[in-house]
């Protein structure tokens, strides 16, 4: 029997409307005792959490991790593994991440799904969750097979990256996912209006002679995945919102009893087009960086609870792709490092909400959405568990990142608040050296 007590820490569970100086005691990976401070009961080992925030792990919702689901693949050159992402994801403070399918091969079959699965269960870091394709081969075509992937653990569906732009074929995914009992996560891009575009379409594509991606190619597909899935009651949930418009739909759709429920980035809370002025391409991104009246938007939508979930997208790229110029680098960015400062400046330090908002939209939110046992320090609950200094001020540097990409657009920001300790089944995964 281990008993490991988190003393004289500021408890924030959301789901249970928990807000208090106390003690968090885990016993054989589970929550035993929430209590007020000295009341824990003995212990093998104390860890002093005095001005510290003790919170449920975090839960990521989108994540790209690179790594092909075949068995023997060359890993030497990719951006990104299943086991250094989650190394990131638990220096960010993220016990749980959900692998979106958009790998190379991507994830649309049972055996794919059952190999992610095992591939994160060998990192022993982060619990890694999978996304399966929404269609064979992310092609938009064929509906993939939902139930042996749902039976294999895929936790939702998704062709992330790209829109099912067939009504047809999006209609078969979303009834045949509503059956599986998992929602779908909607990468909404109209691909008519957007095709061709690079960047954000407003006043910064004249100065940078590129292609525009409007506003209405997010915005029309928002709609359609309302409609929908008020049509089918399958759960949709809408990744990466960037535009006002699609702000305003969720809104409206929500306020009229749709399935609907959706997340924002860091990037899309704090960064706008302007950043793209100097031609890096780490400000690259899809949906890219759009007006400040947008991001205001973005921001208000997680103040009100209409985007319900915060998600990084972190989406790593090597140094050599992003060197190819705005035109011809990817699209992406990487997130689960820096992600908690950011949030904290975008929302917490900006009024906007208080600590107990911040971590419902990292915690109980996202588990609400895929269902899961997490999310939550009520006794019995898993001890997954992050640990937070609030007041901790540091310089965002990549160099410094276990994810083995660099593309952050944070880098070199000074920000308050670090994560300094997870703990994911009781077992503590990562410790800030002091």
């Amino acid at each position: 029997m281990t008993r490991l007590l988190l003393a004289v820490g500021r408890i924030i569970d959301p789901a249970s409307g928990r807000d208090e100086i106390g003690d968090l005691l885990i016993e054989n990976g589970r929550i035993a005792k929430v209590g007020p401070a000295g009341k824990g009961g003995p212990a093998d080992r104390t860890l002093d959490c005095r001005d510290r925030i003790v919170s449920p792990g975090f839960i990521d919702l989108h994540v790209h991790l690179r790594e092909p689901p075949t068995p023997g693949a060359d890993l030497d050159d990719l951006s990104e593994t299943i086991a250094s992402g989650a190394a990131a994801a638990v220096a960010g403070g993220f016990t749980t991440i959900c692998a979106m399918p958009n790998t190379t091969p991507p994830i649309d079959s049972a055996e794919a799904v059952r190999f992610y699965l095992e591939r994160g269960r060998e990192a022993g870091l982060a619990h890694v969750l999978v996304v399966g394709s929404m269609t064979r081969g992310r092609a938009g075509a064929e509906p993939a097979d939902f139930e042996a992937m749902r039976a294999a653990g895929a936790c939702a569906f998704s062709d992330d990256g790209a829109d099912v732009a067939d009504p047809d074929v999006f209609e078969s995914v979303l009834r045949q996912a509503c059956r599986a009992g998992a929602p779908v996560v909607c990468h909404c891009e109209d691909a008519d209006l957007a095709a061709g575009g690079v960047i954000h379409d407003g006043p910064m594509t004249m100065v940078l002679g590129l292609p525009g991606i409007p506003a209405e190619a997010e915005v029309t597909a928002v709609e359609r995945a309302c409609r929908a899935a008020l049509l089918t009651r399958c759960r949709v949930h809408i990744a990466h919102v960037s535009t006002a418009g699609a702000v305003a739909w969720i809104r409206h759709a929500q306020a009229g009893g749709c399935p609907v429920t959706a997340e924002a980035t860091p990037h899309h809370l704090t960064l706008t087009d302007e950043s793209l002025r100097t031609r890096d391409a780490v400000f690259k991104v899809n949906p890219p960086l759009r007006s400040a009246e947008d991001v205001d938007a973005v921001v208000e939508g997680v103040r009100d609870g209409t985007i319900d979930c915060l998600a990084t997208d972190h989406a790593p790229h090597t140094a050599e792709a992003k060197a190819r110029g705005l035109a011809e680098a990817p699209f992406g960015m990487i997130g689960l490092e820096s992600a908690l400062p950011v949030y904290v400046r975008a929302l917490v330090e900006a009024g906007r909400m208080d600590w107990p908002g911040l971590v419902a939209r990292l915690t109980c939110n996202p588990a609400r959405v895929l269902g899961l046992n997490a999310g939550t320090l009520a006794a019995g609950a898993p001890a997954d568990v992050t640990v937070i200094d609030p007041e901790a001020e540091w310089t965002i540097d990549p160099e410094k990142f276990a994810s083995r990409a660099r593309n952050c657009p944070f880098a070199g920001w000074r920000v308050r608040g670090r994560v300094v300790r997870t703990l994911v089944a009781g077992q503590i995964v990562y410790e800030h050296p002091h």
